[in-house]
């Protein structure tokens, strides 16, 4: 069955509507800003959550609220204690080395999967997309907007993978790490220079799923998740520094 760019859109449609459909109005909104909030660390790490302050904070009552943070909890972004409420999750490298480890397992499958479905149409959209975000690889450059960018092109080959599963757990592990990879890329352009961030590792794993070449496109995906995993400890360290920095 031939997989076009009009299917590409209704397939992502079709994720976001399921996500409204389940999770509507003040639990939705309030899920979608503490998600934020959690995945940038406003939260301290460990820190426990005042629920009336967030109540007051997002004009929301506490029974949305509570449906909201146990969601968020359900999905690793928060921690519960019986007795002692809700938490911020703690930032350690165990941690963020499974998540990369975990996002590298997801997007290899996916790749795989979209070398094996994606037709010409689909790919040429990615294509243009791969293109036009090469202009905002320049000196400079912001680390969120570069970051923004690399998550964009991931969930761009993910859905191409057709695999809504895949989808949502590169959702949920992309936005775990997001604040860990901000520090990364600057840090990289920092040490080695703009140069060292470039947007030849997607054009070679855009090239093995044009190519159907299934095990190439899984494989480039890999290398590229995982070879930033040595620098994982003192990317939290770092992390560490900018939370608490006064």
């Amino acid at each position: 069955m031939p997989f076009s760019v009009g299917v590409l859109a209704r397939f992502e449609a079709d994720l976001q509507g399921t996500r409204m459909d389940q999770d509507t109005g003040a639990v939705e909104r309030a899920y979608r800003k503490l998600k934020e909030m959690a995945a940038s660390f406003e939260f301290k790490p460990d820190e426990r959550l005042n629920e009336g302050a967030i109540s007051a904070q997002l004009s929301i009552s506490r029974t949305p609220l509570r449906e909201a943070l146990n969601r968020l909890t359900a999905e690793g972004f928060l921690t519960f204690k019986r007795g002692h409420g809700f938490h911020c999750r703690s930032l350690n490298p165990p941690e963020i080395m499974d998540l990369y480890e975990a996002r590298a397992a997801i997007e290899s499958q996916a790749a795989r999967l979209a070398a094996r479905r994606a037709d010409p149409t689909a790919l040429a959209e990615v294509q243009a997309f791969l293109e036009q975000s090469e202009a905002g690889y320049t000196p400079g450059a912001s680390p969120v907007e570069l970051v923004r960018l690399d998550e964009a092109f991931h969930r761009h080959i993910a859905l191409l993978s057709r695999n809504g599963e895949l989808v949502r757990l590169l959702d949920n592990a992309a936005a775990r790490i997001h604040y860990i990879r901000v520090i990364d890329l600057q840090l990289l352009s920092e040490r080695d220079g703009t140069p060292a961030i470039t947007t030849q590792p997607h054009a070679r794993i855009l090239a093995a799923v044009a190519a159907g070449d299934e095990d190439g496109a899984a494989r480039e995906m890999d290398c590229h998740i995982s070879r930033r995993l040595e620098e994982v400890t003192l990317n939290v360290r770092l992390a560490f520094s900018r939370i608490y920095a006064p």
